[in-house]
């Protein structure tokens, strides 16, 4: 367990534990490395369980994301064509509905994200793991992107075409979050 200690202009400790396991704590410029050391000491089963729960969290997303093989060049091909016959339909319907034309998918193993959209050249790629979610999930996503193209960023406009485009994102948003994370 490595603890990284950044020192800042704020008034109080505060402690986080990253994905790896690792401690990082920030504290106050003046404040001298003995009382940061008492405190990371004071703290030492708040730690623990939390580097824990971290790890917990980290299998469980290992574990889903496992779920999808994409070692073999088959089973991305498989994959590949899954994911057309599924996202496309939803592509062309919703963009129709909603006046919206993307230049181009693509299909990425992205873990770190469901979908992207390039507004600049209208291109839109989608998690070749939105096959581990429901249907309804990975239209969620679809429309999600879609909506990019009318309001880049994720303001109020934003909301608003999502609540008129798929009024039940907020719990497909919440359903994707819940399966993909484990809890």
């Amino acid at each position: 367990m490595a603890i990284q200690l950044t020192y800042r202009r704020t008034r109080r400790l505060s402690m986080r534990i990253v994905k790896n396991g690792d401690v990082h704590v920030s504290a106050p410029i003046c404040m001298s490395k003995k009382e940061v050391e008492a405190f990371i000491a004071q703290h030492s089963e708040w730690i623990a369980e939390a580097r824990k729960k971290t790890a917990e969290r980290q299998q469980q997303r290992a574990e889903f994301y496992n779920q999808l093989p994409l070692t073999t060049h088959a089973q991305k091909e498989h994959a590949l064509l899954r994911l057309k016959a599924l996202v496309e339909p939803m592509v062309e319907r919703h963009a129709k509905e909603m006046g919206v034309s993307p230049s181009v998918i693509h299909y990425k193993p992205m873990i770190s994200r469901w979908g992207m959209c390039k507004v600049k050249d209208r291109s839109i790629c989608i998690s070749t793991y939105v096959l581990l979610l429901s249907e309804w999930c990975v239209e969620h996503i679809v429309v999600h992107e879609l909506c990019h193209l009318l309001e880049p960023s994720h303001n109020a406009r934003f909301h608003a075409l999502m609540d008129k485009f798929f009024p039940k994102w907020r719990e497909a948003r919440k359903e994707t979050r819940r399966v993909s994370m484990g809890g």
